[in-house]
């Protein structure tokens, strides 16, 4: 069997790269390409793992049609068209929790290096120049820190700050007031922030909402000894902007560790004394960089074997709970199983999880089953991360519910499957939890999903099962599995068959012929 292979078109530490080696896959190592030479690299390959310098576009995307995933050894995802990943089916993860504490304390080092101008001061005294007097700087006690962005990073900077003695405010619209009363930061509008404080820094995403954000109108509302601190990504404050307001003195100083094209050595900001910058250094420590490789390797493993991956970040589902992971192979089983009773993709379709496992998101569920059953309702290669986009082109209502008590009289943990007059429950069983089909159309039925099975109707008279089991076996299909669904309708009765190969659509006909059946189905899992 050939083994999948990735890119690695960055360079990562050597503990991720050995994880994925020591998993079975083959690591193609393809630094420092060029855009075209990475498109023809990609050609065949099943992830790709990148940094910050690899643009992850369509064209890519398009080249590398056997992707399974993208993977960002890092925080940030800017290079990534995450859209077209989607629509390719793409999954897109990244590292969220690798680099936060170094980020945090490169953010304090910047603060205390801008406030005490210890590089400048160090490049004076080395060049042969004491000038101790032309250096004095600023205490942070008593100063008001302003962090535009309580997530992880900025939360981190806060308790740090705090340290200091410092008043810290802040502005993230996402941070609810308790949180911020936890971190005993106040909440702001980012007006405010900017006006009130002595030290300015930034952890936000950057997007088309953020980009260029701190620019002249923002910095005019500053006191003049502000000093700005951007360890987060470039473009998010205007480089010349900034050069001006340092530049004319409206405002004191800035440390920047991030900037619009990267690499570089040339900004307007490199020219001004008030200014300490470094060479994007926020992520870069040893420590950081073998959490990033490891974090990164393991999503891919779990991305390439078919499990949950929680860092995906196109994932339309968010819970992937111990109690409800052993189902979701069974809903995308249940979601090929249905469409094969649907002739065509619905108008709506009702996905239901019931029981222990209705305590919890449904949504994980959810897109298993739909990926089950777009793969039979489509031509379309769908993955868990495209399934709900193709849904939505199909123009497919999905409605998704959880709860924790079930109707069934023997199954507490269901897994229910609805439209229109059809329906389809599966659960798992015993100690070795095996998938049992439990009901068909309201038909209450116990038997495991296999390759090969029919469903048919028939009137609730004696005979029917004989007949259809002659006709099979007149045609050397043997049966493997046979239950009898019953209702609660009179007259109405149903049986599951499941058969050793596959049944041809000139026994179905047969079969349809046969006095007292009403309809024969043929379904695969």
């Amino acid at each position: 069997m050939t083994r999948q292979r990735i890119v690695v078109a960055e360079e990562i530490a050597e503990p991720g790269l050995e994880r994925l080696r020591n998993a079975g896959f083959e690591v193609d190592v393809q630094l420092d390409k060029s855009p075209e030479d990475l498109r023809h690299c990609i050609v065949g390959a099943s992830a790709l793992i990148i940094r910050s310098a690899t643009n992850v576009d369509a064209q890519l995307l398009a080249a590398g049609k056997q992707l399974v995933v993208v993977a960002r050894a890092g925080v940030g995802l800017d290079n990534v068209d995450i859209a077209a990943a989607t629509a390719c089916g793409v999954m897109v993860v990244n590292a969220p929790e690798s680099n936060v504490l170094s980020a945090a304390e490169h953010t304090m080092a910047l603060i205390l290096a801008v406030s005490r101008n210890v590089p400048q001061a160090h490049r004076a005294l080395t060049q042969g120049r004491w000038e101790r007097s032309k250096w004095e700087g600023i205490e942070l006690a008593s100063k008001t820190l302003g962090i535009l962005g309580l997530g992880r990073i900025g939360a981190l900077v806060a308790q740090r700050a705090l340290a200091f003695d410092m008043r810290i405010i802040a502005f993230d619209p996402f941070v609810s007031a308790e949180r911020a009363r936890e971190l005993n930061v106040e909440m702001m509008s980012i007006e405010q922030v900017i006006a009130q404080s002595d030290i300015l820094t930034i952890h936000l995403p950057k997007n088309k909402q953020t980009v260029n954000l701190i620019d002249t109108a923002m910095l005019s509302l500053a006191k003049p000894s502000l000093r700005i601190i951007n360890v987060a990504r470039g473009g998010i404050v205007n480089e010349s902007d900034l050069a001006q307001a340092l530049g004319n003195g409206t405002i004191a100083g800035a440390a920047v560790d991030v900037f619009v094209t990267e690499p570089t050595t040339a900004s307007p900001l490199f020219k001004l004394d008030n200014v300490v910058v470094t060479p994007h250094l926020g992520a870069s420590t040893r420590e950081a960089q073998d959490r990033a490789g490891e974090v990164v390797a393991d999503m891919v493993c779990l991305a390439l074997n078919n499990e949950f991956v929680p860092f995906a970040v196109n994932l339309e589902a968010s819970d992937a709970n111990e109690t409800l992971k052993p189902f979701v192979p069974l809903a995308q089983r249940l979601g090929r199983v249905f469409a094969s009773l649907v002739d065509a993709p619905p108008e709506i379709f009702e996905i239901s999880i019931t029981g222990e496992i209705g305590a919890y998101d449904p949504g994980l569920i959810s897109i298993s089953a739909l990926k089950g059953a777009l793969s039979i309702w489509t031509n379309s290669a769908v993955s868990l991360v495209n399934a709900p986009v193709i849904a939505r082109q199909l123009k497919i209502q999905v409605n998704q519910t959880a709860s924790t008590t079930t109707q069934h009289r023997d199954y507490v943990n269901l897994v229910t499957l609805r439209s229109g007059n059809h329906n389809l429950s599966a659960t798992l069983t015993g100690r070795r939890r095996e998938a049992r089909i439990v009901m068909i159309d309201d038909h209450l039925t116990d038997i495991p999903p296999s390759e090969h099975m029919l469903i048919v109707k028939n009137d609730d008279q004696p005979g029917a099962i004989g007949r259809v089991a002659t006709v099979l076996g007149n045609a050397n299909i043997n049966i493997a599995n046979m239950d009898v669904g019953n209702t609660e309708t009179v007259g109405s009765a149903l049986m599951c068959i499941s058969t050793t190969t596959s049944v041809s659509q000139e026994v179905i006909a047969h079969l349809r012929t046969l006095h007292g059946i009403t309809s024969v189905t043929a379904i695969g899992s």
